[in-house]
Protein backbone atom coordinates (compact mmCIF):
# COMPACT_ATOMS: atom_id res chain seq x y z
CA UNK A 1 0.00 0.00 0.00
CA UNK A 2 1.42 3.41 1.23
CA UNK A 3 4.45 1.61 2.92
CA UNK A 4 6.65 1.93 -0.18
CA UNK A 5 5.93 5.47 -0.55
CA UNK A 6 6.91 5.93 2.99
CA UNK A 7 10.25 4.11 2.68
CA UNK A 8 10.76 5.79 -0.85
CA UNK A 9 10.36 9.30 0.64
CA UNK A 10 12.76 8.65 3.90
CA UNK A 11 15.17 7.26 1.21
CA UNK A 12 14.84 10.57 -0.18
CA UNK A 13 15.22 12.52 2.35
CA UNK A 14 18.37 10.80 3.57
CA UNK A 15 20.40 11.31 0.50
CA UNK A 16 19.21 14.83 0.85
CA UNK A 17 20.70 15.37 3.95
CA UNK A 18 24.24 13.97 3.08
CA UNK A 19 24.22 16.27 -0.36
CA UNK A 20 23.69 18.84 2.43
CA UNK A 21 26.36 17.57 4.52
CA UNK A 22 28.84 18.00 2.01
CA UNK A 23 27.65 21.00 0.52
CA UNK A 24 28.33 22.37 4.20
CA UNK A 25 31.78 20.57 4.13
CA UNK A 26 33.45 21.12 0.93
CA UNK A 27 32.63 24.44 0.49
CA UNK A 28 32.48 28.01 1.63
CA UNK A 29 29.03 28.00 2.69
CA UNK A 30 27.53 30.51 0.18
CA UNK A 31 24.45 28.90 -1.59
CA UNK A 32 23.62 25.61 0.57
CA UNK A 33 20.34 24.85 -0.14
CA UNK A 34 17.99 23.60 2.27
CA UNK A 35 16.54 20.23 2.27
CA UNK A 36 12.78 19.85 1.56
CA UNK A 37 10.15 18.41 4.16
CA UNK A 38 8.22 15.14 2.94
CA UNK A 39 5.17 15.83 1.16
CA UNK A 40 2.20 15.79 3.76
CA UNK A 41 0.01 12.98 2.61
CA UNK A 42 -3.52 13.23 2.26
CA UNK A 43 -5.49 12.51 5.80
CA UNK A 44 -8.56 11.45 7.60
CA UNK A 45 -9.75 12.00 10.88
CA UNK A 46 -10.04 9.04 13.37
CA UNK A 47 -13.30 8.96 14.96
CA UNK A 48 -14.86 7.45 18.08
CA UNK A 49 -18.55 5.92 16.73
CA UNK A 50 -20.53 2.99 16.78
CA UNK A 51 -19.63 0.68 14.04
CA UNK A 52 -21.82 -1.99 12.57
CA UNK A 53 -20.68 -4.69 10.10
CA UNK A 54 -23.41 -5.76 7.76
CA UNK A 55 -23.73 -8.53 4.75
CA UNK A 56 -26.46 -8.36 1.97
CA UNK A 57 -28.01 -11.60 1.23
CA UNK A 58 -30.84 -11.98 -0.89
CA UNK A 59 -34.38 -12.40 -0.63
CA UNK A 60 -37.62 -12.23 -2.18
CA UNK A 61 -40.81 -9.91 -1.37
CA UNK A 62 -43.86 -12.37 -0.80
CA UNK A 63 -47.15 -12.63 1.29
CA UNK A 64 -47.39 -13.86 4.94
CA UNK A 65 -48.85 -17.66 5.78
CA UNK A 66 -49.35 -19.42 2.15
CA UNK A 67 -50.89 -22.53 2.42
CA UNK A 68 -53.33 -25.13 0.60
CA UNK A 69 -57.13 -24.76 0.41
CA UNK A 70 -59.57 -27.92 -0.55
CA UNK A 71 -62.97 -28.61 0.38
CA UNK A 72 -64.95 -31.52 0.84
CA UNK A 73 -67.44 -30.27 -1.66
CA UNK A 74 -67.78 -32.34 -4.75
CA UNK A 75 -68.97 -31.86 -8.47
CA UNK A 76 -67.81 -28.79 -11.47
CA UNK A 77 -65.99 -25.82 -10.83
CA UNK A 78 -68.46 -22.94 -12.04
CA UNK A 79 -66.32 -20.21 -10.20
CA UNK A 80 -62.12 -19.70 -9.45
CA UNK A 81 -61.34 -16.34 -7.91
CA UNK A 82 -58.60 -14.76 -10.16
CA UNK A 83 -55.08 -14.88 -9.16
CA UNK A 84 -53.88 -12.11 -6.92
CA UNK A 85 -57.58 -11.91 -5.83
CA UNK A 86 -58.51 -11.12 -2.04
CA UNK A 87 -61.55 -13.37 -0.39
CA UNK A 88 -62.85 -11.79 3.11
CA UNK A 89 -64.88 -13.91 5.36
CA UNK A 90 -68.49 -14.35 4.08
CA UNK A 91 -67.16 -14.25 0.69
CA UNK A 92 -66.83 -17.41 -1.95
CA UNK A 93 -63.53 -18.92 -2.19
CA UNK A 94 -64.78 -21.25 -5.66
CA UNK A 95 -68.06 -22.32 -6.22
CA UNK A 96 -69.19 -25.98 -6.85
CA UNK A 97 -72.11 -26.73 -8.87
CA UNK A 98 -72.75 -22.98 -8.70
CA UNK A 99 -72.73 -23.30 -4.95
CA UNK A 100 -69.97 -21.45 -3.00
CA UNK A 101 -66.91 -22.71 -0.36
CA UNK A 102 -67.39 -19.87 1.57
CA UNK A 103 -64.33 -18.20 3.58
CA UNK A 104 -64.45 -17.48 7.61
CA UNK A 105 -62.09 -16.59 10.05
CA UNK A 106 -60.45 -19.32 12.62
CA UNK A 107 -57.53 -21.13 13.60
CA UNK A 108 -59.56 -24.67 13.56
CA UNK A 109 -60.23 -26.48 10.21
CA UNK A 110 -63.47 -28.33 9.69
CA UNK A 111 -62.83 -31.09 10.75
CA UNK A 112 -66.46 -32.65 11.26
CA UNK A 113 -70.18 -31.54 10.83
CA UNK A 114 -71.63 -29.19 13.27
CA UNK A 115 -75.04 -29.33 13.78
CA UNK A 116 -77.73 -29.24 17.15
CA UNK A 117 -76.97 -32.11 19.43
CA UNK A 118 -72.74 -31.94 18.06
CA UNK A 119 -71.03 -32.49 21.28
CA UNK A 120 -69.58 -28.59 22.45
CA UNK A 121 -66.40 -27.76 21.53
CA UNK A 122 -64.43 -24.45 19.98
CA UNK A 123 -65.25 -25.27 16.80
CA UNK A 124 -69.00 -24.53 17.64
CA UNK A 125 -68.22 -21.19 19.40
CA UNK A 126 -65.71 -20.19 16.15
CA UNK A 127 -68.75 -20.58 13.68
CA UNK A 128 -71.10 -18.28 16.00
CA UNK A 129 -68.82 -15.74 16.19
CA UNK A 130 -68.44 -15.77 12.72
CA UNK A 131 -72.32 -15.92 12.37
CA UNK A 132 -72.58 -12.98 14.64
CA UNK A 133 -70.06 -10.63 12.60
CA UNK A 134 -72.11 -11.44 9.59
CA UNK A 135 -74.93 -10.44 11.11
CA UNK A 136 -76.86 -13.44 11.50
CA UNK A 137 -78.64 -14.50 14.80
CA UNK A 138 -79.82 -12.08 16.84
CA UNK A 139 -80.58 -14.34 19.79
CA UNK A 140 -77.50 -15.83 19.13
CA UNK A 141 -74.87 -16.46 22.31
CA UNK A 142 -71.24 -17.08 21.51
CA UNK A 143 -70.38 -20.24 23.41
CA UNK A 144 -69.49 -23.52 22.67
CA UNK A 145 -72.97 -24.88 22.47
CA UNK A 146 -74.48 -25.48 19.21
CA UNK A 147 -78.17 -24.13 20.20
CA UNK A 148 -81.41 -24.17 18.20
CA UNK A 149 -80.72 -20.16 17.93
CA UNK A 150 -77.46 -21.02 15.96
CA UNK A 151 -79.62 -23.47 14.12
CA UNK A 152 -81.56 -20.82 12.80
CA UNK A 153 -79.02 -18.61 12.04
CA UNK A 154 -76.72 -21.20 10.16
CA UNK A 155 -80.25 -21.31 8.00
CA UNK A 156 -80.59 -17.93 7.60
CA UNK A 157 -77.31 -17.49 6.23
CA UNK A 158 -77.56 -20.78 4.29
CA UNK A 159 -80.21 -18.84 2.51
CA UNK A 160 -78.73 -15.93 1.63
CA UNK A 161 -75.59 -17.33 0.32
CA UNK A 162 -77.33 -19.66 -2.12
CA UNK A 163 -76.44 -23.05 -0.25
CA UNK A 164 -79.23 -25.93 0.85
CA UNK A 165 -80.99 -24.38 4.01
CA UNK A 166 -80.48 -27.49 6.28
CA UNK A 167 -79.17 -25.48 9.96
CA UNK A 168 -75.86 -27.43 9.69
CA UNK A 169 -72.66 -26.86 8.50
CA UNK A 170 -69.83 -29.03 6.95
CA UNK A 171 -66.47 -28.76 4.98
CA UNK A 172 -68.48 -28.88 1.51
CA UNK A 173 -69.90 -25.40 2.71
CA UNK A 174 -67.14 -23.76 4.88
CA UNK A 175 -63.11 -22.93 4.78
CA UNK A 176 -61.58 -22.08 8.08
CA UNK A 177 -58.78 -19.51 7.56
CA UNK A 178 -56.88 -17.32 10.27
CA UNK A 179 -58.04 -13.98 8.20
CA UNK A 180 -58.57 -12.80 4.58
CA UNK A 181 -57.22 -14.69 1.70
CA UNK A 182 -55.20 -13.56 -1.50
CA UNK A 183 -54.83 -16.45 -4.14
CA UNK A 184 -51.56 -16.97 -4.96
CA UNK A 185 -52.34 -19.97 -7.53
CA UNK A 186 -55.80 -21.98 -8.35
CA UNK A 187 -55.21 -25.71 -8.67
CA UNK A 188 -58.45 -25.85 -10.87
CA UNK A 189 -60.01 -24.44 -13.48
CA UNK A 190 -63.12 -23.56 -13.91
CA UNK A 191 -65.12 -27.01 -15.87
CA UNK A 192 -62.84 -29.25 -13.37
CA UNK A 193 -64.40 -32.06 -11.40
CA UNK A 194 -63.50 -31.76 -7.92
CA UNK A 195 -64.06 -34.07 -5.05
CA UNK A 196 -63.14 -34.21 -1.34
CA UNK A 197 -59.62 -33.96 -0.18
CA UNK A 198 -58.52 -32.27 -3.96
CA UNK A 199 -56.45 -28.99 -3.36
CA UNK A 200 -58.13 -26.20 -5.13
CA UNK A 201 -56.38 -22.91 -4.88
CA UNK A 202 -53.33 -21.73 -2.57
CA UNK A 203 -53.62 -18.94 -0.59
CA UNK A 204 -51.78 -16.34 1.38
CA UNK A 205 -52.49 -14.03 4.17
CA UNK A 206 -52.42 -10.23 3.07
CA UNK A 207 -49.67 -8.75 4.76
CA UNK A 208 -46.46 -8.36 2.74
CA UNK A 209 -42.98 -9.94 3.78
CA UNK A 210 -39.24 -10.77 2.69
CA UNK A 211 -38.13 -14.19 2.34
CA UNK A 212 -35.09 -15.29 2.41
CA UNK A 213 -33.60 -18.82 2.25
CA UNK A 214 -30.17 -18.01 4.44
CA UNK A 215 -27.56 -19.83 4.04
CA UNK A 216 -26.56 -21.89 7.71
CA UNK A 217 -23.05 -20.71 7.29
CA UNK A 218 -25.17 -17.24 8.14
CA UNK A 219 -27.62 -18.51 10.22
CA UNK A 220 -25.83 -16.04 13.58
CA UNK A 221 -26.75 -13.06 11.48
CA UNK A 222 -30.94 -13.92 11.90
CA UNK A 223 -31.82 -13.07 15.39
CA UNK A 224 -35.49 -12.93 15.71
CA UNK A 225 -35.80 -9.18 16.23
CA UNK A 226 -33.35 -7.96 14.95
CA UNK A 227 -33.59 -4.76 12.39
CA UNK A 228 -32.61 -4.76 8.85
CA UNK A 229 -33.10 -2.94 5.99
CA UNK A 230 -34.70 -4.44 2.69
CA UNK A 231 -34.02 -2.73 -0.88
CA UNK A 232 -36.72 -3.62 -3.33
CA UNK A 233 -36.80 -3.06 -7.10
CA UNK A 234 -36.76 0.78 -8.20
CA UNK A 235 -34.25 1.19 -5.56
CA UNK A 236 -37.10 1.86 -2.40
CA UNK A 237 -35.34 0.89 0.90
CA UNK A 238 -37.58 -0.01 3.73
CA UNK A 239 -36.72 -0.93 7.69
CA UNK A 240 -37.79 -4.22 8.26
CA UNK A 241 -37.50 -6.66 11.60
CA UNK A 242 -37.30 -10.14 11.59
CA UNK A 243 -40.33 -11.80 12.56
CA UNK A 244 -39.44 -15.70 12.10
CA UNK A 245 -36.17 -17.87 11.84
CA UNK A 246 -36.37 -21.42 10.36
CA UNK A 247 -35.02 -24.26 12.35
CA UNK A 248 -34.81 -27.12 10.44
CA UNK A 249 -32.42 -26.61 8.04
CA UNK A 250 -33.46 -27.62 3.80
CA UNK A 251 -31.17 -28.75 1.10
CA UNK A 252 -29.88 -25.44 -1.31
CA UNK A 253 -29.81 -26.08 -4.93
CA UNK A 254 -28.33 -23.96 -8.05
CA UNK A 255 -31.66 -24.68 -9.99
CA UNK A 256 -29.10 -27.31 -12.06
CA UNK A 257 -29.16 -30.15 -10.11
CA UNK A 258 -25.94 -29.09 -7.97
CA UNK A 259 -26.72 -29.31 -4.45
CA UNK A 260 -25.50 -25.78 -2.96
CA UNK A 261 -25.65 -26.60 1.04
CA UNK A 262 -28.50 -25.82 3.04
CA UNK A 263 -30.58 -23.23 4.28
CA UNK A 264 -32.93 -21.73 6.59
CA UNK A 265 -36.22 -20.08 6.31
CA UNK A 266 -36.12 -16.23 7.65
CA UNK A 267 -39.17 -14.25 7.29
CA UNK A 268 -38.95 -10.18 7.70
CA UNK A 269 -41.73 -7.82 8.59
CA UNK A 270 -41.36 -4.71 6.82
CA UNK A 271 -42.57 -0.94 8.80
CA UNK A 272 -44.36 -0.02 5.55
CA UNK A 273 -46.02 -1.31 2.68
CA UNK A 274 -44.15 -1.39 -0.43
CA UNK A 275 -44.84 0.51 -3.36
CA UNK A 276 -44.68 -2.49 -5.87
CA UNK A 277 -47.17 -4.96 -6.04
CA UNK A 278 -45.15 -7.55 -7.49
CA UNK A 279 -44.65 -11.21 -6.34
CA UNK A 280 -41.41 -12.87 -5.52
CA UNK A 281 -39.73 -9.59 -6.87
CA UNK A 282 -36.15 -10.26 -5.81
CA UNK A 283 -34.86 -7.87 -2.95
CA UNK A 284 -31.76 -7.48 -1.64
CA UNK A 285 -31.44 -7.65 2.85
CA UNK A 286 -28.88 -6.01 4.76
CA UNK A 287 -28.56 -7.80 7.92
CA UNK A 288 -26.06 -6.80 10.90
CA UNK A 289 -23.44 -8.97 11.47
CA UNK A 290 -21.60 -7.15 14.68
CA UNK A 291 -21.59 -4.11 16.13
CA UNK A 292 -19.61 -2.33 18.12
CA UNK A 293 -20.62 0.55 19.96
CA UNK A 294 -18.15 4.23 21.01
CA UNK A 295 -14.28 2.48 18.92
CA UNK A 296 -11.96 4.33 17.23
CA UNK A 297 -12.42 4.08 13.33
CA UNK A 298 -10.70 5.29 10.10
CA UNK A 299 -11.16 4.51 6.55
CA UNK A 300 -9.85 1.16 5.06
CA UNK A 301 -7.95 2.85 3.05
CA UNK A 302 -5.42 4.57 5.62
CA UNK A 303 -4.61 0.77 6.59
CA UNK A 304 -0.74 -0.29 5.71
CA UNK A 305 0.28 -3.33 4.87
CA UNK A 306 3.49 -3.49 7.61
CA UNK A 307 6.68 -5.64 6.22
CA UNK A 308 6.65 -7.49 9.66
CA UNK A 309 2.93 -8.20 9.27
CA UNK A 310 -0.20 -6.98 9.87
CA UNK A 311 -1.56 -3.45 9.41
CA UNK A 312 -0.48 0.20 10.72
CA UNK A 313 -1.95 3.62 10.19
CA UNK A 314 0.30 6.52 9.21
CA UNK A 315 -0.63 9.13 11.84
CA UNK A 316 0.12 12.75 10.44
CA UNK A 317 1.29 15.42 12.83
CA UNK A 318 1.66 18.77 11.10
CA UNK A 319 5.06 18.30 8.67
CA UNK A 320 5.66 15.23 9.92
CA UNK A 321 4.73 11.60 9.57
CA UNK A 322 4.75 8.26 11.51
CA UNK A 323 3.68 3.93 11.20
CA UNK A 324 1.74 3.01 13.69
CA UNK A 325 0.68 -0.34 14.15
CA UNK A 326 -2.65 -1.29 14.47
CA UNK A 327 -5.02 -3.99 15.83
CA UNK A 328 -8.25 -4.50 13.32
CA UNK A 329 -11.83 -5.57 14.77
CA UNK A 330 -15.20 -4.38 13.18
CA UNK A 331 -15.83 -3.43 9.66
CA UNK A 332 -18.46 -1.47 8.12
CA UNK A 333 -19.90 1.26 6.02
CA UNK A 334 -15.79 1.45 4.70
CA UNK A 335 -14.67 2.14 8.18
CA UNK A 336 -12.62 -0.28 10.03
CA UNK A 337 -11.81 -0.58 13.98
CA UNK A 338 -8.50 -0.03 15.11
CA UNK A 339 -6.32 0.34 18.54
CA UNK A 340 -3.19 0.84 18.74
CA UNK A 341 -0.82 3.18 21.19
CA UNK A 342 -1.03 6.21 21.32
CA UNK A 343 -3.99 6.74 19.15
CA UNK A 344 -6.88 9.04 19.81
CA UNK A 345 -10.35 10.91 18.22
CA UNK A 346 -9.13 13.58 16.45
CA UNK A 347 -5.61 12.47 14.89
CA UNK A 348 -5.16 12.66 11.32
CA UNK A 349 -4.00 9.66 9.30
CA UNK A 350 -2.70 9.44 6.02
CA UNK A 351 -4.89 8.01 2.72
CA UNK A 352 -4.42 7.61 -0.50
CA UNK A 353 -5.09 10.86 -2.49
CA UNK A 354 -8.20 11.31 -4.63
Amino acid sequence: MRKGLVIAGAGVLALAAAGTAVAVAGGDGAGAAEPSPPPVPATATITRQDLVDTKTVEGALTYSGERQVGTDAAGTVTWVPAEGAVVRRGHALLRVDRKPVVLMYGSLPMYRTLRQGVDDGPDVEQLERNLKVLGYGDDLTVDDHFSYATYLAVKEWQDDAGLPETGQVDASQVVFLPGAARVTDAKVEVGDKIAPGRPALTVSGVRRLVHVDLSTDDQALARKGAKVTVELPGGERVAGKITSVGTVAKAASSGQGDDEGSTIDVDITLAKTPKTRLDKAPVEVELVSERRKNVLAVPVEALLALREGGFGVEVVEGTSTRVVPVELGAFGGGLVEITGAGLAEGMKVGVPAS
